[in-house]
């Protein structure tokens, strides 16, 4: 009999850290050189067989900077408010100009690949990215390696199995490769309900069906949220279930029903600049995610009507701009990523009404990805670029320092230009519960992006904020008569009425942060983040910390967003709600949209605005102070089939910025039942909450004088 609790629901994805590359020469010294260390999962006890030679895979070629540390010192100029060039930026023409590599050395890597025989799809702008397409038998022969399909957690993906090397007479025109190794991006989205490797029973939530079409993505399946839930936060009691315990309030308060744009609006003091015109109108937001749904723009005006009547979109306000055809819709599950694209919009709409929304659709959830943000940085097509989107924990299994130094230039070229990146940092705290290692990913590690940390934030009946704690879960499940009479029990009946675990519950999912080995401290950092924290990595030095900034991301206080579903009635709008680190990005890029409109131009990469802001102690008028939480909980409801009570009710306590829990790591889950067939690894969770800048949510959330503090500067 399985039990209500087990450890066996947690992701088992390998841990491992990337392999640093010393450039050496290559057996065949007079003809190849290294250019690219080995993937730490290549390893033959995770070979699942090799790729076929005919599979056709697309890839991308970093090309040096003609003068990287020019364009870095630049980047430092124009972004440091204590710079006489502040915000003096370059246009994308300039910067190439001056930075980007030559005419001539794009034209050596590309006549190098066509040799072999390699296809060259399209050579981006800025010339520091050769988009390419070949054969798994030529990129053998071009990078003399070969390529297998690896198990690496719970995914199988390709792999180089050794060092990639490039002919000598280009070699050291080359930063990287991205592609060869397949890393597939997710979105950082949750309903709390079923949230992929979440919850201790895999109940069916907001998902997908299990086929996807090209061209065609399927609507994903229906989630509704459980009743009863409150409007506002601590609006509805759960006064009939049993005592939580352990010095947690009694009775907990229902969990909210899902904010509406007023609420958030109000809780980050938007609503007064908003009616007085200042709501991103003259900015223009992109947004990026993979695919499109067919019903993107139709569900967000639907929604603006009923939950923005006031700010609904205007003609010309939403553009999109699609990557066409799709592929790998099966391999990147497609259809997960319309809740995703819905979310995004509707956020950035709720924070910023006025601003303009560019949908920017990658063909797949792999390099178009950044295919699509270095576009939009090329043709400067917006002031801010929003991802909701992270490698996840086999980013470090997968890549490798190379492999990501191209896409650190293009964020480089976007703050020598005003454009400002911001990523996700994720929805599984420090990563261990994931991977077994406490390690951040990449993008939102590099030190050209903006980081954006998850909260769970309090709003109450007038719409203000009574209280933001880190996002750090914890839950525990309440064992009912229905629970334990189910076909198949979810719980013993003699543990009816018990919260199992009992209080406090265990660590379940979080905002990602804390400290990478992937990059040292950025200048901007050193002023404001405590030693302790920049040294966890271990690497001898100090390094980058994510998150930067923080806004709300428990799914438990979430937003409540509309979508066209899947229902078993039929296929139509409902709506539900939702967070993640998915809804912390576009909710600060909005903001962040109302600032520029304020500022009279775009602040761009804000990094070193905000640490300059917060140097010396916590700007009390510019940021929200992230504090421990205490004993904080909520009851919330969800049901079994993910849309009414028919199959069953689950209810939990969500404990809010729970802290320095032990979290599980399974290195061998069973495929079919979940349990782990090995012992258990454990860690004490490291993020944690702190007067200033911490692990859990950086420099903490926007303050109620956020944007009159940032245009001061």
């Amino acid at each position: 009999m399985k039990k209500l609790w087990s450890h066996g629901w947690f992701a088992a994805l390998l841990a491992g850290v990337a392999f640093l590359l010393i450039p050496t020469v290559s057996a065949s010294a007079a003809t190849s050189t290294k250019i690219q260390g080995k993937a730490a999962a290549a390893v033959p006890a995770n070979e699942a067989g090799p790729t076929p030679s005919g599979e056709l895979i697309e890839f991308d070629v970093g090309v040096e900077l003609r003068d990287l540390s020019g364009a870095e010192a630049f980047a430092k100029e124009a972004t440091d408010p204590t710079s006489r060039k502040y915000r003096r930026y370059l246009t994308p023409q300039q910067w190439e100009s001056r930075f980007s590599p030559s005419v001539k050395a794009d034209r050596e890597v590309e006549a190098s690949l066509r040799r072999a025989g390699i296809k060259i799809t399209k050579v981006a702008p800025d010339r520091m990215t050769i988009e390419a397409e070949g054969t798994a038998e030529q990129i053998e022969a071009y990078f003399e390696t070969t390529l297998a399909n690896y198990e690496v957690g719970d995914e199988t993906v390709r792999l180089a199995s050794s060092s990639l090397s490039a002919p000598t007479s280009v070699a050291a025109l080359i930063t990287g490769v991205r592609g060869v190794n397949e890393v597939r991006a997710k979105p950082a989205n949750l309903t709390g309900a079923d949230d992929g490797d979440h919850g201790p029973f895999g109940w069916r939530g907001h998902g997908q069906p299990p086929e996807a079409e090209e061209e065609e993505i399927p609507q994903p399946l229906g989630f509704r949220v459980g009743t009863p839930c409150s409007a506002y936060f601590g609006q509805e009691l759960a006064a009939t279930v049993p005592n939580f315990g352990d010095g947690f309030p009694d009775p907990l308060p229902y969990a909210v029903c899902g904010y509406k744009p007023a609420q958030l609006q109000g809780a980050y003091n938007l609503t007064g600049a908003i009616a007085g015109g200042n709501n991103g109108s003259g900015v223009t937001v992109a947004i990026v995610d993979a695919y499109v749904s067919p019903t993107l723009y139709s569900d967000s005006v639907e929604y603006a009507k009923r939950n923005q009547s006031s700010q609904q979109w205007r003609p010309g306000q939403f553009k999109e701009m699609i990557q066409r055809p799709f592929t790998m819709t099966e391999e990147c599950e497609a259809p997960g990523w319309s809740g995703e694209q819905t979310l995004d919009v509707e956020a950035v709409h709720a924070m910023a009404p006025g601003a303009k929304v560019l949908y920017v659709g990658g063909k797949n959830c792999t390099v178009s990805l950044y295919n699509a943000v270095e576009e939009v940085v090329d043709g400067h097509l917006a002031n801010i670029v929003t991802n909701s989107w992270s490698n996840g924990p086999e980013e470090e299994e997968a890549e490798t320092t190379q492999s990501r130094e191209a896409f650190n230039h293009v964020l480089l070229m976007a703050a020598g230009t005003g454009v400002g990146v911001q990523f996700s940092s994720g929805d599984e705290g420090d990563n261990f519960i994931v991977s077994g290692s406490q390690q951040p990913s990449f993008p939102g590690t590099s030190p050209y992006a903006t980081a954006v940390g998850g909260t769970s934030v309090e709003i109450g009946a007038q719409n203000n904020r009574l209280d933001e704690v880190g996002w750090s879960t914890g839950i525990s499940a309440l064992c009912t008569e229905e629970l334990a009479s189910l076909a198949e029990p979810l719980c013993e009946s003699s543990e009816v009425g018990q919260w199992l675990p009992e209080a406090p519950g265990e660590y379940d999912y979080g905002g990602g942060g804390g400290t990478t080995n992937q990059y040292a401290e950025p200048w901007y950092q050193e002023p404001v983040v405590p030693t302790e924290i920049a040294a966890r990595a271990g690497t001898g030095e100090l390094n980058r910390v994510v998150p930067d900034i923080s806004m709300v991301g428990d799914p438990s206080t979430g937003m409540l967003v509309g979508e066209t579903q899947e229902f078993a009635d039929g296929t139509y709008y409902d709506q539900y709600r939702i967070g993640g680190t998915s809804l912390s990005s576009p909710l600060f890029a909005g903001l962040m949209a109302d600032v520029d409109q304020a500022a009279g131009g775009s602040l761009g990469f804000v990094n070193p605005l905000l640490y300059h802001l917060d140097s010396g102690g916590q700007n009390s008028q510019a940021f929200y102070d992230v504090l421990p939480a205490g004993k904080q909980a909520v009851v919330r409801n969800d049901y079994l089939d993910g849309e009414d009570a028919a199959a069953g009710v689950l209810t939990t306590a969500r404990i809010l910025g729970l802290e320095g829990a032990t979290e599980y790591f399974c290195p061998d889950p069973n495929a079919e039942t979940g349990e782990c067939e090995v012992e258990l690894e454990e860690a004490p969770e490291s993020l944690s909450a702190a007067p200033g800048f911490d692990s859990m949510t950086g420099i903490g959330s926007p303050g109620d004088q956020f944007i009159e503090e940032l245009i001061r500067r």
